[in-house]
């Protein structure tokens, strides 16, 4: 039986690979490799009991204990050994992780020493802004996958004018939707609240930027007699406690919430107010509008169909965004495609029947 070994370290990778785990159990040999990347039980050990997802490798490596360049390295060198030890027919990645990149770089080491390809999940997605960590983890796993699985026709046009070859692309959709369907059934509840989350370090670390934007929602807040719902990152906690002033009144911050109620919590919500990718993804399956935090998204599409807003950090443009999407009718298409998991898989089968 062929062989594949899924690499995962964060909140997203556990919910977008999980369907495609679940297609994959019984039709080849599964290896659940997860990195350590996020260490907080909250951000990420609540999702493995919640999709019952046991890694059969712990590799207990986190950028709470090492700098990202320690990390980098450590973290490289223990997934090139695994890789030896396994010998898997597949690497399979998704996303733009630290992880991802660790991933590339140990497969880069050993692929001459045994016979495997790499798969990315979730190709050509693009920013275009080369100051995010995320963008050149994103362009390093395209570069070098073998088998690249794009959400869209937009992500499938930015690998090929990047001259990756045609044969390696599969335009799929994006994985999220099956995630969705799988573990959300509720209906539309709409309830008098801004579901909020932030967490980017662009958006965190700049004491001025972060200032701006909880002001600003409080003054929204108040205006429009409307709560804020904020499942606050530990890191991002942190920071606002350290900025010691009264600007979250309104605001009410709650540790990170399992995937059922971070799902719950989008679909009743009147507005998504983000600066996270996957939320505006997870937004516009489930018809709920989003105002995105930031001075550039990787999910064009949603712009298109208009189910996203896209502000930068303008005080003006925060509030013009908010005040149009809150009462957005969600007429909108999502492009994300459904079944993506299955196509995944019987792209992956078809390849390992001719691969030597």
């Amino acid at each position: 039986m062929k062989s594949v070994c899924f690499i995962l370290g964060t909140r997203p990778e556990t919910i977008k690979l999980y369907p495609v785990i679940r297609a994959f159990k019984g039709k080849f040999k599964i290896y659940i490799v997860h990195t350590g990347q996020h260490f907080d039980y909250n951000m990420q050990g609540q999702f493995f009991k919640d999709l019952k997802i046991k890694p059969n490798f712990f590799l207990n490596l986190n950028t709470k204990k090492f700098p990202r360049k320690v990390f980098i390295k450590k973290l490289t060198n223990k997934l090139s050994s695994l890789f030896i030890t396994l010998k898997p027919d597949f690497i399979i990645n998704q996303g733009d992780t630290d992880s991802v990149r660790c991933s590339v770089l140990a497969f880069n080491k050993i692929k001459k020493k045994i016979l495997v390809k790499l798969v990315h999940i979730e190709a050509g997605i693009r920013s275009f802004d080369k100051k995010m960590p995320e963008e050149n983890n994103r362009i390093l796993a395209d570069r070098y996958s073998d088998i690249l699985f794009a959400p869209t026709i937009i992500a499938k046009k930015n690998l090929l004018k990047e001259k990756v070859k045609l044969k390696k692309i599969f335009v799929v959709g994006n994985t999220i939707s099956d995630s969705i369907k799988m573990f959300f059934k509720n209906k539309k509840k709409k309830q008098n609240y801004i579901f909020l989350t932030l967490h980017r370090l662009e958006t965190i670390q700049i004491r001025k930027r972060l200032i701006l934007i909880l002001k600003t929602l409080e003054e929204i807040s108040s205006e429009k007699k409307i709560k804020i719902i904020f499942p606050a990152h530990p890191r991002t906690k942190k920071i606002i406690k350290s900025l010691k002033k009264k600007i979250i009144k309104g605001i009410r911050i709650i540790n990170p919430c399992s995937y059922k109620n971070s799902l719950n919590y989008i679909n009743n919500a009147k507005l998504v107010v983000t600066d996270s990718g996957g939320l505006q993804e997870e937004a516009c399956i489930l018809k709920t509008p989003c105002v995105t935090i930031r001075k550039n998204t990787e999910r064009p599409e949603t712009l298109q169909i208009k189910s996203n807003f896209l502000t930068g950090y303008n005080k003006k443009k925060i509030r013009q965004g908010i005040f149009k999407m809150i009462s957005k009718i969600t007429s909108w298409k999502h492009p994300y495609n459904q079944n993506v998991s299955l196509k995944i898989l019987n792209i992956i089968s078809k390849n390992a029947k001719y691969k030597k």
